[in-house]
């Protein structure tokens, strides 16, 4: 396949996931996948480390091997899928970023879970990456699972610490500061600071040292990540959260899968998996989406975001 021929898929499949149409994203992977797959079982080809790539046929009697190659938020999505493996496989080995070993070792449905960066791949059949799975199980929005509900006891017994709130307070999680590599999700923070300034809220702080200068250092924020280095403990505290408003990054679906209520804001140009033009997902059941009203224009929607946050109902 050509370049060319490759774009022309990349820009297809785009445009369907965007419409929420699966089968015709999936359609223009085939365009791909199907000839390798073709070349797999031609006379006389040698056959590499692709033989191993599960392609969605039953995987019963087989060892099955998911790694995870992109990033944390990619992880928590996509993972809900593994469960489904599994139950059909002889066993099921999960390689997972380090940082989300505390949080998924353990919790059922996911085989043995293992550090990706440092353990050995164990003997395998077949595999997969974790975001490649709704592709082989030909998943559409209408049947796609539920965010993992799995996640072990020790993170929803809530004991990790207390977080500080007056009466009457809403508690909300911020993270405006996502990952380097796409600095065009990321909210400046003189951006969101209006929202502070609403009475009735008590505001949490998502971000981690990193991304702290004098400006957030002196808002009345509590950092969560000053409490804790560690995953499990931060899921703890989304869970005290009344709301979490943040940018497309992990807290959005870490928050998401563990079901709190969930505000996106997402720049005029966002990720396919957000679809267009819609403020819900069918990822998840709970999240509300706020998309920049032109591009670059994160005043505009601060502005959504803080009239919606005056129309919430009183606590109770």
């Amino acid at each position: 396949m050509t370049e060319t021929e490759l774009q022309d898929v990349a820009t297809r499949w785009q445009a369907a996931m965007r419409a929420g149409d699966f089968e015709a994203a999936w359609r223009q992977t085939d365009r791909i996948e199907g000839p390798r797959r073709e070349q797999q079982h031609a006379p006389g080809f040698v056959r590499g480390p692709q033989h191993l790539v599960w392609d969605g046929t039953p995987p019963a009697g087989r060892s099955v091997l998911v790694r995870c190659l992109h990033g944390l938020g990619d992880t928590l999505q996509f993972m809900r899928f593994v469960p489904t493996v599994a139950a059909q496989a002889r066993e099921l080995h999960f390689l997972v970023q380090p940082m989300l070993l505390a949080l998924l070792q353990g919790a059922p449905g996911l085989g043995k879970v293992s550090n990706a960066w440092t353990d050995h791949p164990p003997a395998h059949e077949v595999e997969i990456e974790v975001m490649e799975l709704p592709y082989a199980l030909r998943s559409t929005a209408a049947t796609l699972p539920p965010p993992y509900p799995h996640l072990p006891p020790r993170v929803r017994e809530r004991q990790v610490f207390v977080l500080p709130v007056e009466a009457g307070q809403r508690r909300v999680a911020l993270f405006w500061s996502a990952s380097r590599w796409d600095p065009s999700r990321s909210l400046p923070f003189d951006a969101l600071a209006p929202l502070l300034a609403l009475p009735g809220f008590r505001f949490y702080d998502l971000q981690q040292d990193l991304h702290r200068n004098a400006d957030v250092l002196a808002a009345p924020l509590v950092p969560v990540w000053r409490h804790t280095e560690s995953i499990l403990a931060a899921a703890s505290a989304l869970l005290e959260m009344d709301l979490v408003i943040a940018v497309d990054g992990m807290p959005a679906h870490l928050a998401a899968t563990l079901g709190r209520p969930t505000w996106l804001l997402l720049k005029h140009e966002a990720d396919w998996r957000w679809g267009e033009g819609r403020s819900d997902s069918p990822w998840y059941p709970g999240l509300r989406i706020f998309r920049q009203p032109r591009p670059g224009d994160w005043e505009g929607l601060v502005d959504e975001v803080m009239d919606a946050a005056t129309r919430l109902p009183p606590l109770h």
